[in-house]
């Protein structure tokens, strides 16, 4: 009888730990889609379309790991230039690349992409969808749940959702302005890539080198400094971005056709 009690004690603690986990990897993601949510004041996209957006993030973890796996045997060997690969080819363009073409499979076309600021609502909603099944991911398969939890919470999830911003603001520009629709929907893939790129390659790279020699540890030390300026700088440029397609959105009467007509673009 004290077996069958024990076992369903320990049981519980398990059903209560994973959860608690499970709550921690998945937390960060909500913060950021409220956010993101909270910003669209004047015309709040319907929660269908947004759910459709994380859905479809949330799949775009299958093509994205698949382009991975296809991509890692060309990885080079050496420390710099693998993890410089690694970086920006197998994570950032096979992870930017699925999560733009499904999003504009969803939106481009949609009535409700009418404004801005839509294009980083939605972006920001397949980014999330992605981060979420990447961070529980990392979370259940990690020694230390809580710590892993704790720091991609910090770190991980919030560059996705600045890859979004990113993302998203070219996808309005090229949605808003035919002038120069190639050149921004270029632009939404390759700045994503490349602050995705510069975001992974800083860690991986410092992370091959930490445990060689003691100049490449030095290196490996500068590097790390090298990613926190890096990041600081992300989240200014993204909430200027964001704020510049608040502004776009709630003005009043602004010529679609050239959307930049008597804006300010310096601060």
């Amino acid at each position: 009888m004290r077996s069958v009690k024990k076992y369903c004690f320990d049981w519980d603690n398990h059903i209560v730990r994973f959860m608690m986990i499970m709550f921690l990897a998945v937390l960060p993601v909500l913060l950021l889609l409220y956010y993101v949510y909270s910003k669209d004041r004047r015309s709040p996209e319907p929660l269908s379309m947004l759910v459709l957006a994380f859905l479809v993030g949330c799949f775009s973890c299958l093509p994205a790991s698949i382009m991975e796996q296809w991509l890692m045997p060309f990885a080079p060997n050496d420390a710099v230039l693998g993890g410089l690969f690694e970086g920006y080819v197998v994570a950032g363009l096979s992870e930017e690349l699925c999560k733009l073409v499904l999003l504009m499979l969803v939106v481009w076309r949609s009535r409700h992409f009418d404004e801005h600021f839509d294009g980083i609502v939605y972006a920001v909603f397949v980014s999330m969808g992605f981060a979420c099944i990447e961070n529980v991911g990392y979370v259940l398969s990690s020694p230390d749940a809580q710590a892993t939890a704790f720091m991609r919470g910090l770190l991980a999830v919030p560059a996705h959702f600045l890859f979004a911003v990113a993302m998203g603001y070219h996808l309005s520009l090229a949605k808003f302005s035919s002038k120069q629709r190639a050149m921004h929907l270029l632009l939404a893939l390759v700045y994503p890539v490349l602050l995705h790129g510069t975001y992974d390659s800083l860690l991986m790279v410092s992370e091959r080198l930490v445990s060689t020699s003691v100049e490449a540890m030095a290196f490996s030390g500068l590097l790390s400094v090298l990613f926190i300026v890096f990041d600081i700088r992300m989240w200014r440029w993204g909430l200027k971005r964001i704020k510049r397609m608040q502004i776009m959105s709630q003005t009043e009467g602004f010529d679609r056709c050239d959307p930049f007509k008597d804006f300010k673009w310096t601060d």
